[in-house]
């Protein structure tokens, strides 16, 4: 494998020979993020243009091989545990700075929660980090919120909520026909928005919203208002929401088409937010 350097551009799946278990350096989490890649064949049921996966190319395994997740979690916790993380490549590699472990993250190359496993691997997060005396790393799931409505996921959501797992869900829209465009889906919006609602009452939930140019053009003022819209309806619904995520393309895109928008749009972007009381942060695409 080639040499890595960690580091906000860098979000490879791969770690030696890894198949569900990686590691990145977070803008959002300000730090190490050990990511579990549940999609490894790069099925998901969005398209995002701006999502750095390319689907033109074979992925991995279908299946998750729950013994080998284990394995691979349990040697990097081990190394977290005893300090030797960071005498390790490409950890060595990473800044001063985001040398700290943030966060396991539930991310990787498609939705986490359509996964078959991803019950399974809640509980063995849950143990592996007890086992290891890590408590204090937190747990996220990244997703895109479609999935919320079947039992199995549910239960397992409500599992990983009693480990202090907090929910990133997106928002990256507020009409259907740019939640289509920039989420490469032809799924409706209102699964995602009746998700969203159901999380904000049931478990723990952050918004997490991509905002890019598209061709050239960014989001419309329109766009924007509706997006605030869609927030409002959320805590007017009686949903809490403990952080507006808001945020631009950091890494190579998979679809040319897309570019960085500024941080001064990014910033009013985030004003809308915080217009609503919520707390607010802002992370700017790179060279935004």
């Amino acid at each position: 494998m080639e040499k890595r350097t960690l580091d906000f551009q860098d979000h490879r799946r791969q770690l030696d020979d890894n198949v569900h278990v990686y590691a990145v350096v977070s803008r959002r989490a300000g730090g190490l993020s050990i990511g579990l890649n549940l999609n490894a064949d790069k099925v998901c049921n969005f398209d995002c243009p701006y999502c750095q996966v390319d689907r033109t190319t074979p992925g991995g395994p279908r299946q998750v091989d729950l013994a080998r997740l284990e394995r691979e979690l349990d040697h990097l916790l081990g190394l977290v545990a005893s300090g030797a993380l960071w005498s390790v490549a490409p950890f060595d590699t990473a800044a001063p700075h985001l040398r700290r472990v943030h966060d396991i993250a539930w991310a990787g190359d498609g939705e986490p929660t359509s996964s078959a496993a991803f019950g399974a691997t809640v509980d063995l997060v849950g143990r592996l980090r007890a086992a290891h005396g890590l408590d204090a790393v937190r747990l996220h799931l990244l997703t895109n919120a479609t999935l919320f409505q079947r039992p199995a996921v549910a239960e397992a959501l409500d599992r990983f909520t009693a480990l202090g797992g907090v929910i990133w869900g997106k928002l990256d829209a507020g009409t259907e026909p740019y939640f289509h465009l920039v989420n490469g889906t032809k799924l409706p919006m209102r699964r995602v928005l009746d998700n969203l609602a159901l999380a904000s009452r049931r478990w723990r939930l952050v918004l997490q919203c991509m905002f890019l140019r598209w061709e050239g053009q960014g989001p419309t003022d329109a766009e924007l208002d509706a997006w605030a819209g869609r927030i409002a309806a959320l805590l007017e619904a009686g949903g809490r929401i403990e952080q507006v995520q808001v945020y631009s393309v950091a890494r190579v895109p998979a679809d040319p088409r897309v570019d960085v928008l500024p941080l001064a749009r990014l910033e009013e972007i985030g004003a809308r937010a915080r217009a609503l009381g919520l707390e607010v942060m802002v992370a700017p695409g790179v060279g935004g």
